[in-house]
């Protein structure tokens, strides 16, 4: 589970600083063509979409592979199917989220600044430091709102929420991520619209300041 927090925060935050400077360059050149007539904004952000894609499914399948081989989670195609389906969209809306706050913000100094201030509010609501049946009742609408939080949520119970095997104390595996981290395994299908949606959210935010957001100075 240690591995799971980490990787999600380490490789998303890394796809989502690096992603920045990228859509700073070419919202430039965005903003000289488009004032040519040459490129319409919806188009332009759905490329910068869908460019992305193939370079995160590579991404995951490097990662997916080699750290469930090495960690010695349960060979099944299932569980795999879900490690790598979690890790994609994971990655994805980090990605995306990296590219909706450098096209809502001015500049790429104005989006790192906003950008690490989400970053520290999704790590300490993420559920895994303070699980989400102990965040306090009026703190807990920050943790839906967490993507972190979901992406953790399906990772840990579509490999964990099955497992029948008890610890010294008599209590199954399943039984205390249900318990502790208040994880259902018949609510995994809705997690993982949820993450999808995360995703499809910050790409069309992100298609969204493209079209309204012009911060070009003359």
């Amino acid at each position: 589970m240690g591995s799971m927090y980490s990787a999600i925060l380490f490789m998303g935050v890394q796809n989502s600083t690096s992603i920045q400077p990228v859509v700073a360059v070419e919202r430039t050149v965005f903003y000289r063509e488009s004032a040519a007539r040459m490129y319409s904004p919806l188009p332009y952000a759905l490329r910068q979409v869908v460019i992305e894609l193939p370079y995160i499914l590579v991404q995951s399948l490097i990662y997916g592979i080699l750290v469930y081989a090495m960690i010695g989670f349960e060979w099944t195609i299932a569980k795999f199917f879900w490690y790598m389906f979690f890790m994609y969209f994971t990655l994805a809306y980090f990605t995306f989220y990296g590219m909706m706050s450098m096209g809502l913000t001015s500049n790429y100094n104005v989006a790192s600044i906003a950008s690490a201030a989400f970053y520290a509010l999704w790590n300490l609501f993420s559920g895994f430091i303070i699980p989400r049946t102990r965040i306090p009742i009026w703190w807990r609408w920050y943790y839906w709102l967490n993507p972190i939080a979901w992406t953790l949520n399906g990772l840990v119970t579509s490999q964990f929420g099955d497992v029948t095997e008890e610890f010294d104390n008599g209590v199954r595996v399943s039984e205390f991520v249900e318990s502790y981290f208040g994880y259902h395994q018949d609510l995994l299908w809705v997690v993982a619209n949820v993450v999808v949606l995360f995703a499809v959210l910050f790409a069309f935010l992100f298609g969204l300041s493209i079209k309204l957001f012009n911060f070009e100075k003359r």
